[in-house]
């Protein structure tokens, strides 16, 4: 797919533009109507490829669960084994759509591989994510960032108490919530590890306060996000920081998210996803 096209739905989804511009301009970049409206489907997310894991799968337990964070009450998508008694945690925090069903899927898969996950809803305290994904975009756009990072901290609150967790939480975010994750880190010292999927850094100054492990994935052809990579891994450096920075040559923004068949990257999510998998083991053991 031409990138230009790509570039363009990219600036539509991270807002500033409606969708009656978005398609226009795509319209003018696909040269018709009709072949902008066959592109559409290869664009957005088509959730009904989400399910990497079943929610019956015999191998997992689940269940939506309510917390109170920072004066609001926070919800969420819980997954953990069906077997055994404590597990290390992880919050996983979604993109600029909310909690929809890839995210709950992702919560699955961490369930899968032995840790005990949580899919977080952080438009909750606004309603809940809705149906609509234009609309939860636009409900991302009215929160503010110390908000979102206080219910953050509450859910990794939750995770470090819940009786089937270990004592250790990690927390792994995409695109918009790999921005949070920046933030949780910077903001929470009793994090154990931070995974960020091409998420937004947070601001140079505030990195001498983070204390967890972190591992960075960016993609290749995300020049958006990549822009603040260069003083993001200067401030790391310098404050001595321990982390491990990937970066998938040849990918795009949201590579990781199969219901997008635009941007995924069957290659680059997996080896991503193993590298994941095996840093939160690391660090999240009891």
């Amino acid at each position: 797919m031409d990138q230009r096209i790509i570039d363009l739905f990219d600036r539509f989804t991270h807002g500033g533009m409606s969708r009656r511009s978005f398609f226009d301009r795509l319209v003018a970049l696909a040269g018709g109507t009709a072949a902008a409206t066959a592109l559409l489907p290869l664009l957005e997310n088509n959730y009904a490829k989400a399910e990497t894991v079943s929610p019956g799968d015999s191998r997992i337990k689940t269940e939506t669960v309510t917390f109170p964070a920072a004066g609001k009450q926070v919800s969420g998508y819980l997954a953990w084994p069906a077997s055994g008694d404590t597990f290390p945690a992880v919050l996983v925090v979604h993109e600029n759509r909310g909690l929809n069903p890839h995210t709950q899927d992702t919560a699955r898969r961490l369930a899968v591989d032995g840790f005990l996950a949580l899919a977080v809803d952080l438009l909750s305290p606004i309603g809940g994510t809705p149906a609509d994904a234009d609309k939860a975009r636009d409900m991302i756009g009215t929160l503010q960032a110390p908000d979102v990072t206080s219910w953050a901290r509450g859910a990794v609150e939750y995770l470090r108490g819940h009786p089937a967790a270990n004592g250790k939480v990690g927390a792994v975010g995409f695109c918009w919530g790999g921005g949070v994750i920046g933030r949780l880190a910077v903001a929470e010292p009793s994090l154990n590890a931070g995974v960020v999927y091409y998420g937004a850094q947070p601001p140079a100054e505030e990195v001498g306060k983070i204390q967890a492990p972190l591992l960075l994935h960016y993609a290749g052809m995300d020049e958006r996000i990549n822009a603040g990579i260069a003083g993001f891994e200067e401030a790391l450096k310098f404050n001595k920081k321990t982390y491990t920075l990937h970066m998938y040559e040849g990918a795009q923004h949201a590579f990781n998210n199969d219901t997008n068949e635009a941007r995924y990257n069957k290659a680059a999510a997996e080896l991503a996803w193993g590298r994941t998998i095996d840093f939160f083991r690391q660090n999240l053991a009891s």
